[in-house]
């Protein structure tokens, strides 16, 4: 059984993820949402890693919930295809199994950029938002389907689309489960940037945040993850708390000696 998700990972420290049912357009049987967490699980230790990228394989970004899984659900059809044997996540990551998928990509300690294009419906849409950044194709499409089956979003998305957009458009996208295209979905704040070749964009982008002083962009990421929704004198205590922890150590040193010596730093990996 071919794997779910594949990880490589090159020689600059980017984890190239890939999720791999390109058949299914990357749907999400139970056996994949557990092969995603388990994704991005594997990468919260190695500190190779300096940013990841994250995209599908195939025609499109994942198409949602598997529909065989879908049936199955409502009684009305067998067992799903996929029996692939996938580690089960540790757990890292709040929420249930469902959850997971969208939610560890904020836990994972680096930059994680989504690479979109063709679908990402329902729960493959939630997946995305959990990216820190998202650069999609102009013509791909999202929608946050689950209304189409007569459910809610449930797979992350109330703690990942009120950082991207207001709570009216939240609401619209959830109620109406209309289809907006790359450009619509920049202009709203679902996408970062739009560009022709996504996966490139996203691995060029990637290559540039992995040339950075690792211990600064986790310590960055950080910064925005517990400050974001805090209150003022805990963000300043962040920023002044991390901060120090930075200046005067080797790679903060190599970052200003680089630049005056006017060539490439060396940084180390994080500790």
């Amino acid at each position: 059984m071919k794997d779910l998700v594949t990880i490589d990972i090159n020689a600059n420290g980017v984890a190239d993820v890939r999720l791999n049912r390109p058949d299914k357009y990357n749907a999400l049987s139970s056996e994949m949402f557990l092969a995603i967490a388990a994704a991005g699980e594997s990468l919260l230790e190695d500190t190779s890693v300096r940013a990841v990228v994250l995209s599908g394989n195939g025609p499109g970004f994942c198409s949602g919930l598997d529909f065989s899984g879908f049936q199955r659900m409502a009684g009305e059809a067998a067992e799903s295809g996929d029996q692939a044997d996938v580690p089960k996540p540790k757990g890292i990551a709040p929420g249930n199994s469902a959850q997971q998928p969208g939610m560890i990509w904020k836990c994972v300690p680096v930059p994680v950029i989504a690479a979109v294009h063709g679908v990402a419906y329902g729960g493959g849409f939630q997946v995305a938002m959990g990216a820190d950044i998202r650069v999609a194709a102009p013509d791909s499409k999202f929608s946050v389907m689950e209304i189409k089956w007569g459910l809610i979003p449930d797979c992350s998305l109330t703690q990942t689309l009120r950082d991207l957009v207001r709570l009216d458009i939240a609401k619209e996208l959830t109620f109406t489960g209309r289809i907006v295209d790359g450009n619509e979905a920049a202009s709203l704040g679902l996408v970062t940037q739009t560009s022709a070749t996504p996966l490139e964009t996203a691995l060029e982008m990637a290559d540039t945040i992995a040339s950075k002083s690792p211990h600064a962009i986790r310590l960055g990421k950080q910064l925005f993850e517990d400050s974001w929704r805090a209150g003022t004198d805990e963000g300043l205590a962040l920023e002044a708390s991390f901060q120090g922890s930075l200046i005067g150590k080797p790679n903060q040193v190599e970052a200003v000696k680089a630049n005056f010596e006017k060539r490439a730093p060396r940084f180390a990996n994080a500790d």
